[in-house]
């Protein structure tokens, strides 16, 4: 085997499904087989495959550039999407840096974290805060505030770990007193350690790799409260969450808060291309300059603001203002809660429902088992991991093949 695949044991043998063309919501593998699918390509083919406004606007940036550094260079993509995403995400993100992948943004955040502290002549602050079953990427420093060990194991013992508190209790729709124990358990660790914090990361309101775990906006209101009062940065990891998947063009907006720093990545792109945007508050931007360059970020990806990249997602982001795709959520969500929402089955633990996102949670990872091939020779394309099937479908996907990826689901345990 030549090609080394992800997250895979490559000793054991894998069904693996070669694919020759995707157009819409559709996969056509090579055998002929059309499969809905059901999962965006991890979370990020919002519009669907070989969208026509898409493929026109890279192919209008290729016949002028595909790539220039931003090294002494810029160029109209890149400012224009700068200034789009200060525009559309919470008051306050005001400036713009560029990476490569989601993943990189997270470490980017990190590094600018610490950064903002020892410019202000803090060398104590250099650990964060997270929330127990994060995953935030797979680079170093994202590791070490992830607490999925199933990505770790070989690495634990070079991993420098800050502090972790349990995912907030109650879910998305539990009220401030409802979360009450889990804001003072917030406040006693900052109380504790404000001293040695950068920065508090979450994924907003939902943990996506992480299970699904999902908490109320409650919570997100206090931690950006709590934050300000001890002087601890507040990340926001929008990689999964944002443009529109938690039926909010981003979690935040979901609780009214802006975070000192937010990270945008997968749907950014719409699947076209690997790129992910680092956004932060002005106070942090500042405390980047000075007359030297010990001050200045030196942090550079090749491909940061690649005009491919930018120019598909500025055609995304128009999709998604001019078509309505809130709307689109809407319904998909509204679909989840009537035909998802009410399975029951001995297996099932938990459903969790939010915006374009549905997830069973059974109560032993063998009992998904085989789904994955029974799901394709229905036609649907599902993977799902540990004990987690879940559904994040493209937004265009049209009503009868969002009820044939629910029933695939069900029919799962229908026939257990």
């Amino acid at each position: 085997m030549k090609l080394w695949y992800p997250y895979s044991q490559m000793a054991n043998k894998m069904s693996r499904y070669p694919v020759q063309k995707a157009e819409g919501v559709h996969l056509y593998l090579k055998d002929g087989k059309k499969l809905i699918d059901g999962v965006s390509s991890w979370w990020a083919t919002i519009h669907g495959y070989n969208h026509p406004a898409l493929n026109e606007a890279l192919v209008k940036q290729a016949e002028n550039f595909s790539h220039v550094m931003l090294g002494g260079l810029d160029h109209q993509p890149a400012l224009q999407l700068a200034e789009k995403l200060v525009q559309i995400t919470p008051a306050g993100l005001n400036h713009v840096f560029y990476s490569d992948s989601g993943s990189v943004g997270v470490e980017v955040a990190l590094k600018m974290a610490i950064q903002f502290w020892v410019n202000q002549g803090n060398k104590q602050k250099v650990k964060f805060l997270a929330l127990k079953n994060a995953y935030h990427g797979d680079t170093f420093k994202a590791m070490e505030v992830g607490d999925d060990s199933d990505f770790q194991i070989p690495f634990g013992h070079v991993l420098h770990k800050g502090f972790f508190l349990s995912t907030p209790s109650g879910g998305f729709s539990a009220t401030e007193d409802e979360v009450e124990g889990d804001i003072a358990e917030l406040e006693q660790m900052l109380q504790r350690n404000h001293r040695e914090l950068a920065a508090f990361i979450v994924e907003p309101l939902v943990q996506c790799a992480g299970g699904f775990k999902m908490y109320s906006p409650a919570y997100l209101k206090a931690a950006r409260a709590l934050c300000h009062t001890y002087d601890v940065l507040l990340i926001f990891d929008e990689v999964a969450t944002g443009f529109g998947r938690t039926g909010k063009l981003f979690a935040a907006d979901h609780a009214g808060v802006t975070p000192d720093i937010m990270v945008l990545g997968k749907a950014l792109t719409a699947g076209y291309l690997g790129h992910a945007a680092t956004l932060t508050t002005s106070r942090i931007f500042d405390g980047f300059l000075g007359e030297g360059y010990d001050k200045a970020f030196m942090h550079g990806p090749t491909f940061m603001g690649n005009p491919l990249a930018c120019a598909i997602a500025l055609k995304s982001i128009n999709l998604i203002e001019e078509e309505n795709y809130l709307k689109k959520i809407e319904q998909i969500e509204r679909t989840f809660r009537e035909r998802l929402a009410p399975l029951q089955h001995e297996k099932v633990h938990a459903v969790r429902v939010l915006g374009a996102i549905g997830v069973v949670e059974v109560k032993d990872s063998k009992q998904l088992e085989g789904f994955t091939e029974y799901a394709v020779q229905e036609g649907v394309w599902l993977r799902p991991f540990g004990k987690y099937v879940y559904t994040m479908p493209p937004y265009v996907m049209e009503q009868d093949d969002l009820v044939k990826v629910i029933s695939v689901i069900s029919n799962w345990f229908k026939k257990q």
